[in-house]
């Protein structure tokens, strides 16, 4: 049977894949720092020399985009040099590597939606080492997948959809800014594209081809739009004032448009990508419940 690690299993993501993995004819480990130190190689080794795996899936990340700005040393340390450790144990154990990134690698200066090979540019701390640990990975195993996403939401954690929500019962005006675009994604989505890439790769459906990817739900939104439809899907009365970047500034420097083309993963491995709107419905009905 094909065993997967999945590291950062209390996350989003990782909370998306417990959810999909009993109906999967695979064999799961699923840790976060409690119970795997993944900055610190050896205890990575220690746990493939009690069993071997055949993928590692990275879900681990420091996502504090703003407080990154101040701790980047910390950030590097969990998103560049932890991913290289995995990287290089799974390399060493004929293991593959699926490590998950973001769209902060690039400066948001395009007018269209960016291809796996465009210029990188990040412009804060959480981009520089997200973008560090894409190339320490690559570089460390040559079976490495990357997939940057954007814009990540479940119903599991602390997250954009949740906080609109809350925002939204508690008050009568919310102003969100309206000049940043991008795409939404479900975290389920995701976990299932994910399991979807290594079910296909292991009946031979589909070849492994190592690389970087880019993964969002379909369609196109700003951070306005997204709130509204929020609202408006939870049946929440609430004032929605749109408002630019400069009226709500922040530590971190923001992407203004981080639009990604995903027409490589679709066409790689054979991927069905939902509309973000509808994807959105499906979360809130799990939150609803």
């Amino acid at each position: 049977m094909t065993k997967i690690l999945v590291t950062g299993g209390n996350g989003q993501l990782g909370n998306e894949l417990r959810k999909v993995a009993p109906n999967l004819p695979f064999s799961f480990t699923f840790t976060d720092v409690a119970e795997l130190d993944i900055t610190h190689i050896a205890d990575i080794e220690a746990l493939f020399n009690k069993q071997p795996f055949d993928y590692i899936i990275n879900c681990a990340a420091y996502t504090n985009v703003n407080k990154a700005e101040s701790e980047e040393d910390i950030a590097l340390k969990i998103n560049a040099i932890a991913p290289e450790n995995l990287a290089q144990v799974s390399a060493k154990h004929n293991c593959r590597f699926i490590h998950i990134s973001t769209d902060y690698v690039f400066d948001g200066t395009n007018c269209h939606p960016y291809n796996e090979d465009d210029a990188v540019c990040p412009q804060s701390a959480y981009g520089r080492t997200k973008l560090e640990g894409e190339q320490r990975a690559l570089k460390a195993n040559p079976n490495t997948i990357i997939i940057r996403t954007a814009w990540l939401y479940s119903e599991f954690g602390n997250n954009f959809v949740k906080t609109m929500m809350r925002l939204g019962t508690e008050k009568d005006e919310i102003s969100v800014v309206f000049d940043q675009v991008g795409t939404p994604t479900y975290a389920g989505d995701l976990a299932q594209a994910i399991c979807t890439i290594i079910q296909n790769i292991e009946s031979k459906q589909e070849k492994f081809v190592a690389g970087i990817y880019h993964y969002t739900n379909e369609g196109v939104c700003s951070w306005y739009d997204f709130t509204k439809e929020i609202l408006s899907q939870s049946r929440i009365s609430c004032n929605v004032k749109p408002i630019e970047s400069k009226d709500f500034p922040t530590p971190a420097k923001r992407p203004f448009y981080s639009v990604l083309n995903k027409q490589k993963i679709k066409t790689t491995y054979s991927i069905d990508i939902p509309y973000w709107k509808d994807s959105l419905g499906v979360c809130l009905q799990n939150v609803l419940k």
